[in-house]
């Protein structure tokens, strides 16, 4: 068999049956093969950025490795953001990028560039496979690094992926459980009973599941703050389910939380620090004298944090959130009435993609009380997640509705993935909240003080602004496949987001909302 079939019979062979392409001609024999290895979905996006965030959401649902098919470096670097978001994230994931063949790289030809540089800023593992036969072995080594939490990426040149190897292929191995670092629980449980104000950060797989009832044992067993990491890779929540709040965005509302901690316990999270530098505030978050302990990092973090629960609160039984829906709003759209509509309509069992960002400030407490569901959240930063996750999430598990709730701006940088909505026919609604502006950045500008307490001139103004002219996100969602309908008023978007969810396949709501700073 050739290195392309033999790649993907390895692939499938360890399970993993799902490939997002984007594929070019290096990658033409990749192509071929999967007609003749059965087992392997491949998935068409019409941009790598789109690939490499489906890839992203269907891991972290699905919980198994995600393969990708990339053509070159520039292939490779336009999925590049979307893969920072998945190194964050820890995500497990294989990504496939093709080369030219090794005898023609010396000729320099126009697509040439140095992949493995580049493959190396967002990877945890990087390798070229320079023979045939190495091929099922060097797969199995990227599974293997991919089941640590890594994004791996094999560079297969084209001469390698076309010549014939060896037929035999290794196995990948089972990601074992990391061990509990008894010295770190003893450590924890001592902070926890010193008497002394003890934070613990949740983050890792400790977001949902065991971890996540551990951590609010702890919590009331003792009086600790709980708090998840601002954007969590996978967060269960909602009725019935340990209810937990997340780290605040803005460093000032994050240090109002963590002020006077005397003990910062990490499970799976980071140290918190602000998001970016502002001129005279600080940048590490922790408060002065606040010793920090290191509990576990994100893979054993739910493992570790039920050893602590066992050790200081045995015998006790995590609170649940109640059941509870905000009453359904009327009137003109605001940030706010949206997301009442949601929280009061939220499916079970759905899935949430959140890339809202600034006008979806009120989700998180309209959606607390809604039937228990998960979130993905922008883990790394890097905008233009929402759709391309959203058809991940929705290809890991068809039978859960999607709601991707997508700013206005962040949509544009991937809004080809309506495309693939349509084209899989995937349960998926999108909400998108347009407002016009980025008004995030709106708001920095203000923030790092770039504007000397002034307002910003008109052409500070006019760089941040989306009206002129304004995006029809109707007509673009029609234009791709998947019928749009546009929304003023919390009527409206009742009516939309009942109609969406009771009708399977894409749909998308535009919806109008005004600027948080008016």
């Amino acid at each position: 068999m050739n290195g392309a079939h033999s790649l993907l019979t390895t692939l499938v062979d360890a399970g993993v049956d799902v490939c997002f392409a984007n594929p070019g001609t290096s990658e033409m024999h990749f192509v071929a093969a999967l007609d003749t290895v059965d087992g392997m979905r491949a998935v068409l996006t019409l941009f790598e950025g789109v690939a490499t965030g489906a890839a992203d959401g269907y891991a972290r649902i699905s919980g198994t490795p995600a393969a990708v098919l990339l053509h070159l470096g520039p292939g490779l670097g336009n999925g590049l953001a979307n893969l920072h978001n998945a190194r964050r994230a820890h995500t497990p994931m294989v990504v496939v990028v093709g080369d030219h063949a090794t005898y023609h790289k010396k000729y320099d030809a126009p697509l040439e560039s140095d992949i493995d540089a580049v493959a190396g800023s967002v990877s945890g593992w990087v390798h070229r496979t320079m023979r045939s036969d190495d091929v099922a072995a060097d797969t199995a080594a990227a599974l293997d690094a991919a089941r640590q939490g890594a994004v791996s990426t094999l560079i297969l040149p084209a001469d390698v992926s076309w010549s014939d190897g060896v037929s035999g292929a290794r196995t990948a191995t089972t990601s074992a459980e990391p061990a509990v670092d008894d010295a770190a629980v003893g450590a924890a449980a001592a902070a926890l009973r010193s008497g002394e104000r003890t934070v613990l950060l949740i983050g890792g797989d400790a977001t949902h599941g065991p971890g996540l009832t551990a951590a609010v044992r702890i919590g009331e067993a003792t009086g600790a703050t709980v708090l998840c990491e601002t954007f969590p890779a996978r967060l269960r929540r909602g009725a019935g389910v340990p209810a937990v709040e997340r780290l605040a965005y803005f460093a000032e509302a994050a240090a109002e939380q963590l002020a006077g901690a005397r003990h910062i316990i990490l499970a799976g999270a980071p140290s918190p620090v602000s998001f970016f530098a502002y001129p005279d505030k600080a940048s590490d978050l922790v408060p002065d004298g606040c010793a920090v302990h290191v509990l576990a990092s994100h893979h054993g973090a739910a493992q570790a944090l039920e050893r602590l629960a066992d050790t200081v609160a045995p015998g006790t039984t995590a609170s649940l959130a109640p059941a509870a829906r905000p009453e359904m709003p009327s009137g003109e759209l605001t940030a706010f009435s949206a997301a009442a509509v949601v929280g009061a309509l939220l499916p079970d069992d759905a899935i949430v993609v959140d890339e809202s960002n600034t006008a979806g400030v009120g989700i998180a407490a309209a959606t607390a009380g809604a039937p228990a569901h998960d979130v993905l959240t922008l883990t790394g930063g890097a905008i233009g997640y929402g759709l391309p996750a959203a058809i991940g999430a929705a290809i890991a598990a068809p039978h859960r509705p999607v709601l991707a709730l997508q700013a206005d701006g962040s949509a544009m940088y991937t809004i080809s993935a309506l495309w693939t909505h349509a084209r899989e026919n995937l349960d998926v609604t999108t909400v998108i909240f347009d407002n016009g502006a980025y008004d995030i950045l709106r708001i920095e500008l203000q923030r790092v003080g770039a504007t000397s307490g002034t307002e910003p001139g008109p052409k500070a103004r006019e760089l941040l602004d989306l009206g002129s002219p304004a995006i029809d996100f109707v007509q673009i969602a029609e234009g791709l496949g998947v019928p749009g309908r546009r929304v003023r008023t919390a009527e409206e978007l009742a009516a939309a987001l009942a109609d969406a969810f009771a009708e399977p396949g894409p749909h998308l709501i535009d919806a109008l909302v005004p600027s948080l700073l008016g």
